[in-house]
């Protein structure tokens, strides 16, 4: 299975969403699984794209009204190894900030995804997003932020497009 994370601010721009939504399609026709977290935004243009080939986790059930979705074994250690600021962090936001863990790592923290997408504010690695970001920097996954840009992904993906045939 070939996997990639699609995340990103609740903020992000509609014309941004829109253009995640037509990726998400195009990767789901390449056999691509999005993994994902049910958050408005960035994660549900991703959701909406990718059809029946997403693995989407959730922080607890009834999330954002969803209760279909994978909810994730809480791990501790996972959220104060990444996260900045952990001792200021909520009950919500442990369980969120554990859940961002799945989304590049899958499941069992054992299946890397292949590359993460997303689109934060100030084009780093904040908010919520940081924490999966953090965590595909830390195991060397690439990681593009269309606050950039669509172009670096684009010549990734001709890339390994081509590599395969």
């Amino acid at each position: 299975m070939k996997y990639y994370t699609g995340i990103g601010s609740r903020e992000t721009p509609d014309d941004v969403m829109i253009k995640m939504t037509e990726i998400a399609k195009k990767l789901s026709r390449l056999s691509y699984t999005l993994r994902s977290g049910a958050a408005d935004g960035a994660d549900t243009a991703f959701e909406d794209g990718a059809g029946s080939n997403k693995q989407i986790f959730l922080p607890w059930n009834n999330f954002n009204k969803r209760t279909e979705g994978i909810i994730p074994e809480f791990n501790e250690e996972m959220v104060r190894k990444y996260h900045t600021k952990p001792d200021y962090l909520t009950v919500g936001g442990w369980l969120l900030m554990s859940r961002n863990t799945n989304q590049v790592l899958g499941p069992n923290f054992d299946d890397p995804v292949e590359f993460v997408l997303c689109w934060t504010k100030d084009g780093k690695a904040s908010g919520g997003t940081g924490q999966a970001l953090r965590i595909a920097k830390d195991y060397n996954i690439p990681v593009f932020n269309f606050y950039y840009g669509y172009k670096d992904f684009a010549e990734y993906m001709i890339r390994n497009i081509m590599m395969d045939k």
